[in-house]
């Protein structure tokens, strides 16, 4: 167990080093990247379906990812936020 957690700390730590170092000459895109997506509302009505509709109020959202393997910055990784990006928001 012990191992294992030293293992995972020492990841982070590489990764986060890593990110640094790339941080300290950015290239576009490279190590943050933004995204922009459409908000997709997903609203529930009676009849148990949904109806998906673009929002009106704010239509485009934008997401910064980080490239790496954990978050760092507060930004997650793009490898977990591309995926995920085009899925409505449920109201």
């Amino acid at each position: 167990m012990i191992s294992v957690l030293l293992v995972l700390g020492l990841l982070y730590a590489g990764d986060f080093l890593y990110f640094r170092v790339r941080m300290l000459h950015p290239a576009p895109a490279y190590p943050l990247e933004s995204l922009k997506t459409l908000r997709i509302l997903a609203i529930p009505e009676k009849n148990g379906k949904t109806e998906y509709e673009v929002d009106a109020q704010n239509p485009e959202q934008t997401i910064t990812c980080v490239h790496s393997l954990f978050p760092h910055s507060g930004y997650l990784p793009c490898w977990h936020v591309k995926p995920r990006m085009n899925q409505p928001i449920p109201m």
